[in-house]
Protein backbone atom coordinates (compact mmCIF):
# COMPACT_ATOMS: atom_id res chain seq x y z
CA UNK A 1 0.00 0.00 0.00
CA UNK A 2 1.45 3.34 -1.03
CA UNK A 3 1.56 5.77 1.85
CA UNK A 4 0.88 9.51 1.70
CA UNK A 5 3.37 10.32 4.47
CA UNK A 6 6.92 9.65 3.31
CA UNK A 7 8.48 9.88 6.78
CA UNK A 8 10.63 6.76 6.95
CA UNK A 9 12.63 7.79 10.02
CA UNK A 10 11.42 8.47 13.52
CA UNK A 11 8.68 6.93 15.56
CA UNK A 12 5.67 8.02 13.47
CA UNK A 13 5.16 5.27 10.89
CA UNK A 14 4.03 5.78 7.34
CA UNK A 15 0.31 6.42 7.23
CA UNK A 16 -2.43 7.56 4.88
CA UNK A 17 -2.75 5.80 1.56
CA UNK A 18 -6.49 5.30 2.07
CA UNK A 19 -7.16 5.61 -1.68
CA UNK A 20 -5.38 2.28 -2.10
CA UNK A 21 -7.64 0.50 0.42
CA UNK A 22 -10.30 -1.70 -1.19
CA UNK A 23 -12.65 -0.70 1.63
CA UNK A 24 -12.26 2.96 0.69
CA UNK A 25 -12.64 2.31 -3.03
CA UNK A 26 -15.81 0.28 -2.56
CA UNK A 27 -17.22 2.69 0.04
CA UNK A 28 -16.86 5.46 -2.56
CA UNK A 29 -18.96 3.33 -4.94
CA UNK A 30 -21.51 2.84 -2.15
CA UNK A 31 -21.66 6.60 -1.61
CA UNK A 32 -22.13 7.31 -5.32
CA UNK A 33 -24.72 4.54 -5.61
CA UNK A 34 -26.61 5.89 -2.61
CA UNK A 35 -26.72 9.36 -4.16
CA UNK A 36 -28.16 7.81 -7.33
CA UNK A 37 -30.62 5.60 -5.42
CA UNK A 38 -32.01 8.31 -3.15
CA UNK A 39 -32.51 10.75 -6.03
CA UNK A 40 -34.34 8.10 -8.00
CA UNK A 41 -36.54 6.45 -5.38
CA UNK A 42 -37.35 9.12 -2.78
CA UNK A 43 -39.21 12.40 -3.01
CA UNK A 44 -37.06 15.51 -2.83
CA UNK A 45 -37.65 16.47 0.82
CA UNK A 46 -37.83 12.97 2.32
CA UNK A 47 -35.60 12.86 5.42
CA UNK A 48 -34.54 9.35 4.46
CA UNK A 49 -32.38 10.87 1.72
CA UNK A 50 -30.28 12.80 4.25
CA UNK A 51 -30.06 9.79 6.57
CA UNK A 52 -28.89 7.41 3.85
CA UNK A 53 -26.47 9.85 2.23
CA UNK A 54 -24.95 10.75 5.60
CA UNK A 55 -24.53 7.08 6.54
CA UNK A 56 -22.83 6.38 3.18
CA UNK A 57 -20.63 9.47 3.58
CA UNK A 58 -19.75 8.53 7.16
CA UNK A 59 -18.66 5.06 6.04
CA UNK A 60 -16.33 6.52 3.44
CA UNK A 61 -15.03 9.47 5.43
CA UNK A 62 -14.26 7.46 8.56
CA UNK A 63 -12.05 5.15 6.52
CA UNK A 64 -10.14 8.25 5.39
CA UNK A 65 -9.90 9.64 8.91
CA UNK A 66 -8.80 6.27 10.32
CA UNK A 67 -6.05 6.00 7.73
CA UNK A 68 -4.77 9.50 8.43
CA UNK A 69 -4.90 9.00 12.23
CA UNK A 70 -3.06 5.69 12.04
CA UNK A 71 0.40 7.24 12.32
CA UNK A 72 -0.15 8.56 15.82
CA UNK A 73 -3.08 6.61 17.22
CA UNK A 74 -3.80 2.96 16.56
CA UNK A 75 -6.70 3.25 19.01
CA UNK A 76 -8.25 6.03 16.92
CA UNK A 77 -7.63 4.07 13.73
CA UNK A 78 -9.47 1.06 15.12
CA UNK A 79 -12.33 3.17 16.50
CA UNK A 80 -12.85 5.09 13.26
CA UNK A 81 -12.69 1.93 11.17
CA UNK A 82 -15.40 0.50 13.38
CA UNK A 83 -17.47 3.70 13.01
CA UNK A 84 -17.20 3.26 9.23
CA UNK A 85 -18.48 -0.30 9.58
CA UNK A 86 -21.34 0.80 11.85
CA UNK A 87 -22.38 3.58 9.47
CA UNK A 88 -22.51 1.17 6.56
CA UNK A 89 -24.53 -1.30 8.62
CA UNK A 90 -27.03 1.50 9.31
CA UNK A 91 -27.19 2.19 5.57
CA UNK A 92 -27.76 -1.50 4.84
CA UNK A 93 -30.77 -1.47 7.16
CA UNK A 94 -32.16 1.54 5.23
CA UNK A 95 -31.95 -0.43 1.99
CA UNK A 96 -33.60 -3.43 3.67
CA UNK A 97 -36.34 -1.13 5.00
CA UNK A 98 -36.92 0.19 1.48
CA UNK A 99 -37.35 -3.34 0.17
CA UNK A 100 -39.57 -4.47 3.05
CA UNK A 101 -41.87 -1.44 2.97
CA UNK A 102 -42.22 -1.74 -0.80
CA UNK A 103 -42.97 -5.47 -0.45
CA UNK A 104 -39.90 -6.44 -2.45
CA UNK A 105 -37.77 -9.48 -1.58
CA UNK A 106 -34.47 -9.19 0.26
CA UNK A 107 -32.04 -11.63 -1.30
CA UNK A 108 -30.35 -14.21 0.87
CA UNK A 109 -26.74 -15.38 0.41
CA UNK A 110 -27.81 -18.20 -1.91
CA UNK A 111 -29.99 -16.09 -4.24
CA UNK A 112 -28.78 -16.46 -7.84
CA UNK A 113 -28.29 -12.70 -8.23
CA UNK A 114 -26.34 -12.47 -4.96
CA UNK A 115 -24.05 -15.15 -6.36
CA UNK A 116 -23.76 -13.21 -9.63
CA UNK A 117 -22.96 -10.02 -7.69
CA UNK A 118 -20.15 -11.81 -5.84
CA UNK A 119 -18.71 -12.85 -9.21
CA UNK A 120 -18.80 -9.25 -10.46
CA UNK A 121 -17.17 -8.15 -7.21
CA UNK A 122 -14.08 -10.22 -8.05
CA UNK A 123 -13.28 -7.77 -10.88
CA UNK A 124 -9.87 -6.26 -10.12
CA UNK A 125 -9.80 -2.48 -9.61
CA UNK A 126 -13.60 -2.29 -9.72
CA UNK A 127 -15.12 1.16 -10.15
CA UNK A 128 -18.69 2.46 -10.14
CA UNK A 129 -19.14 1.43 -13.77
CA UNK A 130 -18.31 -2.17 -12.82
CA UNK A 131 -21.53 -2.29 -10.79
CA UNK A 132 -23.53 0.33 -12.70
CA UNK A 133 -25.94 -2.07 -14.44
CA UNK A 134 -26.94 -3.52 -11.08
CA UNK A 135 -27.01 -0.24 -9.12
CA UNK A 136 -28.99 1.59 -11.84
CA UNK A 137 -31.15 -1.35 -12.92
CA UNK A 138 -34.73 -0.56 -13.92
CA UNK A 139 -36.07 -2.84 -11.16
CA UNK A 140 -35.83 -1.31 -7.66
CA UNK A 141 -35.42 -4.79 -6.17
CA UNK A 142 -32.16 -5.28 -8.06
CA UNK A 143 -30.91 -1.76 -7.26
CA UNK A 144 -31.46 -2.03 -3.50
CA UNK A 145 -30.28 -5.63 -3.19
CA UNK A 146 -27.14 -4.84 -5.18
CA UNK A 147 -26.34 -2.04 -2.75
CA UNK A 148 -26.95 -4.42 0.16
CA UNK A 149 -24.55 -6.94 -1.42
CA UNK A 150 -21.86 -4.29 -1.85
CA UNK A 151 -22.32 -2.99 1.70
CA UNK A 152 -22.12 -6.54 3.07
CA UNK A 153 -18.84 -7.08 1.23
CA UNK A 154 -17.34 -3.85 2.57
CA UNK A 155 -18.58 -4.60 6.09
CA UNK A 156 -16.88 -7.98 5.94
CA UNK A 157 -13.66 -6.38 4.67
CA UNK A 158 -13.79 -3.71 7.40
CA UNK A 159 -14.23 -6.45 9.99
CA UNK A 160 -11.12 -8.17 8.64
CA UNK A 161 -9.29 -4.83 8.63
CA UNK A 162 -10.17 -4.29 12.30
CA UNK A 163 -8.87 -7.77 13.19
CA UNK A 164 -5.64 -7.01 11.32
CA UNK A 165 -5.27 -3.66 13.13
CA UNK A 166 -5.80 -5.42 16.45
CA UNK A 167 -3.06 -7.95 15.68
CA UNK A 168 -0.70 -5.20 14.53
CA UNK A 169 -1.28 -3.27 17.75
CA UNK A 170 -0.62 -6.34 19.88
CA UNK A 171 2.57 -7.15 17.95
CA UNK A 172 3.94 -3.65 17.38
CA UNK A 173 2.36 -1.48 20.07
CA UNK A 174 1.24 2.08 19.71
CA UNK A 175 2.77 5.51 19.60
CA UNK A 176 3.94 5.51 23.24
CA UNK A 177 5.86 2.28 22.76
CA UNK A 178 7.45 3.57 19.55
CA UNK A 179 8.37 6.86 21.25
CA UNK A 180 9.98 5.02 24.15
CA UNK A 181 11.84 2.69 21.80
CA UNK A 182 13.12 5.62 19.70
CA UNK A 183 14.32 7.42 22.83
CA UNK A 184 16.06 4.30 24.17
CA UNK A 185 17.68 3.65 20.78
CA UNK A 186 19.02 7.20 20.70
CA UNK A 187 20.32 6.92 24.27
CA UNK A 188 21.95 3.54 23.52
CA UNK A 189 23.59 4.84 20.34
CA UNK A 190 25.13 7.74 22.29
CA UNK A 191 26.54 5.36 24.92
CA UNK A 192 28.30 3.10 22.42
Amino acid sequence: MKEENNNNKGFIPLHGGYKNLITYQKSEIIYDGTIYFTKRFFQKYDRTIDQMVQAARSGKQNIVEASMASGTSKEMEIKLTNVARASLEELKIDYQDFLRTNKLPIWDKEHKLTTRFREINKTPNAIYETYQKAIEHEQPEICANSMICLISIVSYLLNQQIKSLEKAFINEGGLRERMTKARLNLRNSKNT
